[in-house]
């Protein structure tokens, strides 16, 4: 009767009994916690000292008070774990119930956050910062300085609009990912939109003094999405090819077809001839606030949120970015959406 009623717990349980030997298991702590079989001391098995007092605390009848907390490297990973315990009676006499909670994703969830607060704080302290400096110089030494006052100024307009773009940005990250499960189903035709893309990017293109080619658009290119979000994926993209790529450089906008992995797709590349972007930098690109060079990138207007938004956006529409670089020859960011509506 027990094993049956441990059986059904939905979360990882075993029974200790006598001796602190485990009775019990049921399959969900048999995967998910190695070394735990019938037989074995509970000690052993679990070497963590918070819980074996909750256990031996029950085994004696005592109340436990504490869901203790515990981590389990396996695999190279550490988890982390609540018991609930708690004394039950069955044939072999005193026996410890315990049952088991996985706190990985959670803790992960509060670390990201504790992370998010931390970058915001910071990105919005600097430019606040700069523009209480201006104002209390505008208010004393430079105060009957024109020429002082006019340039304290265009730094204090340019700062309060970094701010502005990093408050839209934070805005437009909420809403992607609170739609993310929600996949577009409109049609939308990549051909006509990536030329509306760069057809709206032409003066930044002069500005750097660039050239934008777009290959591949000949025929109409359907797939099922949200046209708003895909005009942001592709001027970020687009726009980050210019900003950062060499000067007088022609950037290629290349769109194909292609069996992938998940039926009929269609590729868009973004190619540059820039810099490049070190291999160890390539894996983190899309983390919020992650910047390669940050002061480049502030410079730059950048807000450390573009390709995370791009990334959200992608994968709500069961898409996948995918970049490759080479230091000193340039970069290719790449976005597989699927064709038809699937």
């Amino acid at each position: 009767m027990l094993k049956e009623a441990i059986d059904a717990i939905p979360l990882p349980a075993l029974v200790v009994g006598p001796e602190e030997r485990v009775l019990l298991v049921n399959p969900r702590a048999q995967a998910a916690l190695p070394g735990v079989v019938p037989g074995r001391n509970v000690a052993l098995a679990l070497r963590a000292p918070a819980f074996l007092e909750a256990v031996a605390a029950a085994l004696q009848g005592r109340p436990v008070a504490e869901e203790p907390r515990f981590q389990i490297s396996r695999d190279g990973a550490d988890r982390q774990w609540q018991a609930s315990v708690g004394a039950v009676t069955g044939p072999e006499g005193a026996m410890a119930l315990c049952v088991f909670r996985d706190l990985s994703e959670e803790a992960l969830a509060s670390q990201m956050r504790r992370d998010f607060v931390a970058n915001v704080s910071h990105e919005l302290r600097t430019p606040l910062t700069a523009l209480i400096g201006f104002i209390e110089t505008l208010k004393g030494a430079a105060k009957d300085d024109p020429a002082a006052r006019a340039r304290f100024l265009g730094i204090m307009e340019r700062e309060a609009n970094r701010m502005n773009r990093l408050v839209q940005d934070l805005l437009q990250l909420s809403r992607v990912e609170a739609e993310e499960r929600v996949r577009p189903e409109t049609p939308v035709d990549l051909s006509v939109l990536l030329r509306q893309v760069v057809s709206g990017l032409r003066p930044v293109a002069e500005t750097a003094g660039a050239q934008v080619v777009l290959e591949g658009l000949e025929a109409p290119l359907m797939v099922p999405g949200d046209a708003d979000q895909l005009v942001q994926v592709f001027t970020n993209l687009v726009e980050n090819g210019l900003k950062y790529g060499a000067a007088g450089q022609v950037l290629r906008v290349v769109a194909r077809r292609e069996d992938s992995i998940r039926g009929p797709a269609i590729r868009v590349s973004v190619i540059d001839r820039g810099m490049g972007i070190e291999a160890v930098h390539l894996p983190r690109l899309t983390e919020r606030f992650y910047r390669v060079d940050s002061h480049r990138s502030r410079e730059k207007g950048g807000t450390g949120l573009g390709l995370a938004i791009v990334k959200h956006i992608v994968q709500r529409h069961r898409g996948w970015l995918k970049v490759e670089s080479v230091q000193g020859e340039g970069s290719t960011f790449s976005v597989v959406l699927p064709e038809g509506r699937g």
